[in-house]
């Protein structure tokens, strides 16, 4: 998505804004601002509140509460990792392109939301969720799905060509059009680099993981039969 004008005061990356959700109530809303490291991106997420015991709340319910940065996200979590890959399979996407275009869109946060009012995981903005019928974009599953099936549809109308695919996700397939490729504006050439960077160390570290194939055995898995020749001069077989 590209960026547009913030309307809010940003600190610094990290920083978090307690907003009243009305005036006159004393419920407060905490917004957690950050710019992303791999993208330059700004990301807003709603914070949980701090969990406290009755007796503690009593003594600060006249004061304002205290803004904590949360830790940084665990890059993800296994069972969100399984959540991912069963959707890239049932709509037959690359898992780890899926996996690439989370990381830089959200870094597997599903509370991010962007300036522009993009949501969740796969940052999905209101009009492309309703396109793929995500009712929930702040669920995990439903955006998840959502933003895999908005992928397939752009890699097959482009043709597998997986550099214009992702120049539509960043910057809508209007401006693919127009510009007759990726377009030069520097926020969608960046996304797809580093996307296609995420990508190629998924795809190197899938290969390094996967165990050497056994040399000793032949393509239907039988062991190979190796000849020698003994002391005496004979010809003998063995396998390894």
């Amino acid at each position: 998505m590209r960026i547009c004008s913030i309307l809010f005061p940003v600190i610094t990356a990290g920083s978090a804004i307690a907003l009243a959700a009305s005036a006159g109530s004393t419920t407060r809303v905490m917004m957690i601002v950050r710019i992303d490291a791999r993208t330059g991106r700004l990301l807003r997420a709603v914070a949980p509140p701090p969990r406290q015991s009755p007796a503690k709340i009593s003594r600060t319910t006249a004061s304002a509460p205290e803004i904590t940065l949360p830790p940084a996200p665990d890059p993800a979590p296994s069972a969100m990792r399984n959540m991912v890959d069963q959707i890239a399979q049932r709509h037959e996407v690359d898992r780890d392109l899926v996996h690439s275009v989370i990381r830089i869109e959200s870094n597997y946060n599903p509370y991010a939301i962007s300036e522009k009012g993009a949501l969740g995981l796969m940052q999905l903005d209101p009009s492309t969720a309703r396109r793929f019928g995500v009712s929930n974009a702040m669920n995990p599953a439903q955006n998840v799905d959502g933003g895999v099936r908005y992928l397939k549809y752009l890699l097959e109308h482009y043709k597998g060509d997986r550099h214009l695919a992702l120049a539509a996700y960043n910057a809508g397939e209007g401006s693919v059009e127009r510009f007759g490729g990726v377009p030069p504006y520097p926020e969608t050439r960046n996304y797809v680099y580093q996307v296609g960077k995420k990508l190629d160390e998924a795809q190197e570290a899938r290969k390094n993981a996967s165990p050497p194939a056994n040399k000793s055995l032949t393509s239907d898995g039988h062991n190979r039969i190796h000849a020698f020749v003994d002391a005496t001069g004979r010809i003998s077989y063995r396998t390894p």
